[in-house]
């Protein structure tokens, strides 16, 4: 019922990490891997697709020594998070159904390893411990444990139901359709209104409060919106930086600035497809019917 990557660290030890999970320096870190090499934030392991991924955030990996942001796990994959700072997968494991929550005005979401629920100003399910939240929830390593505020922890399963001031939560075992249901916010196939002013990007959805992106990821969004369809993204990141720099320095501003992009989406709870790159070097907005992008530059 639970989706998680089991990787052999340099020490031999083993340790299993789940969805929204962590890789970094830091001792807060899911893993925490105390090398000075290892940036704080290095990695976080997601579900894709209905596979568990790993995607950069503060600084890239590599694997058979190819550069990446972003790769599918797969069992006995070597994963360099800097030169002689390899894990090695041992265990990739995705069920065929998960447990979700399901609660007016959020829609059934799929649970990461730690969760979240405010209610206000409108149900939000964070990946992450908030201390101010109104339910808690996370996975022991046995089961799915829960705790309303002022209240008792219990464990909770299928077709179990919680009281969450004066709302009810429930529970249900979902099938396990990757991108499509892990969302970690309200209503993230809502449609969408993007407000580009090159700077900053405004992402508005009915009834939620407007996600502001800004500074250079911000660029990037505007130069989409602005070409509204598939492009290579050496033309786009040429249009966001200009000064004379190498292929290899482009690319990589590129896939560092796409990570922490597709990073700041996630926590903002907006739909993980919003921005595809192909295998074929094309970037591109999904834009589904009912979106509307607003060029304001």
């Amino acid at each position: 019922m639970y989706a998680f990557v089991r990787f052999r660290l340099p020490s031999g030890a083993s340790v299993d990490l789940g969805h929204g999970d962590i890789i970094g320096r830091l001792s807060t870190a899911a893993l925490c891997v105390d090398d000075p090499r290892v940036s704080e934030a290095h990695a976080m392991v997601s579900i894709r697709r209905g596979e568990l991924v790993l995607l950069s955030l503060r600084r890239m990996f590599s694997v058979r020594a190819k550069p990446l942001s972003e790769v599918v796990l797969r069992d006995g994959m070597s994963i360099d998070l800097a030169d002689g700072v390899a894990l090695v997968v041992e265990d990739v494991h995705v069920p065929d159904k998960v447990l979700a929550l399901s609660i007016d005005g959020l829609g059934s979401t799929i649970l990461p390893a730690t969760a979240s629920l405010a209610l206000e100003p409108s149900p939000t399910l964070l990946p992450r411990f908030e201390p101010d939240a109104d339910l808690h929830l996370w996975w022991n390593g046995h089961e799915w444990r829960a705790q309303v505020r002022g209240s008792k922890v219990r464990a909770v399963s299928d077709g179990d139901a919680l009281s969450v001031q004066g709302k009810t939560a429930r529970f249900e075992l979902v099938e396990n359709r990757g991108s499509e249901t892990t969302a970690m916010a309200p209503a993230t196939s809502a449609p969408l209104r993007l407000v580009a002013w090159f700077d900053t990007v405004e992402i508005h959805r009915d009834g939620m409060p407007a996600v502001t992106i800004s500074g250079v990821g911000a660029r990037v969004l505007s130069e989409l919106v602005a070409f509204d369809g598939p492009v290579e993204w050496q033309v786009a990141a040429r249009e966001v930086w200009s000064d004379p720099i190498d292929a290899d320095e482009l690319r990589h501003r590129w896939d560092v600035t796409l990570a922490r992009l597709r990073a700041k989406l996630r926590e903002a709870g907006v739909r993980a497809d919003l921005v595809r790159s192909t295998g074929a070097g094309l970037v591109q907005l999904v834009r589904y019917p009912s979106d509307v992008l607003e060029d304001r530059r």
